[in-house]
């Protein structure tokens, strides 16, 4: 499109009905790797696993001290920013902050679902309105990881858990108005 602010409002409107504009459409694959994972999912020795899975990782994480939420989840692992980086403020986004470091640290995609994620600035005022919780999901997709990787994200984060003083946060240069935590961008403090 020739016209920046139309292409963006565009890219929002795409989101919320078909997806990020990065995700395509859907192709076969696709749509049988969702029948496969309607099957696995009511399978008991599959959930069995999965929960082990991302168990081990809560049970490693917790012994290194890292704060994180119990008892595990069967999909995800969830990391309490706010307790991570206390020294961070909510007007800094200690989650995405947190995040932004886990990948920095070893490549690790996480999403933050914070203040980033639900915080809200009043319309009125102006100000910032922090969300209640400051978390990183570290998702664990279904046959993608081996215990090795498991092992290397216990390692990552225990990594970036012992420089956590030295973490900073983030302020937002760009957000639209709507699911800016798609699109906003950042820069360190």
């Amino acid at each position: 499109m020739n016209d920046d602010e139309l292409a963006r409002k565009a890219r929002n409107i795409l989101i919320v009905t078909e997806g990020f504009p990065t995700y395509g459409g859907l192709a076969g694959r696709d749509l049988e790797a969702f029948a496969q994972g309607l099957e696995e999912v009511v399978d008991e020795d599959y959930l069995k696993y999965r929960m082990r899975s991302t168990a081990y990782v809560v049970e490693k994480l917790d012994a290194m001290g890292v704060p994180v939420f119990k008892p595990a989840a069967g999909h995800a692992v969830y990391l309490d920013a706010s307790a991570c980086l206390p020294h961070v403020p909510p007007q800094q986004f200690p989650g995405h902050a947190l995040a932004c470091e886990l990948y920095l640290e070893g490549g690790i995609r996480s999403c933050e679902i914070g203040s980033v994620m639900f915080g809200r600035r009043d319309t009125e005022t102006g100000e910032f309105q922090p969300a209640m919780l400051e978390l990183v999901r570290l998702a664990i997709p279904r046959r993608v990881y081996t215990q090795s990787h498991m092992d290397y994200v216990v390692e990552c984060v225990g990594e970036v858990f012992a420089q956590r003083d030295a973490i900073r946060g983030v302020r937002i240069l760009q957000e639209p108005p709507l699911l800016h935590h798609f699109t906003a961008t950042f820069e360190p403090l």
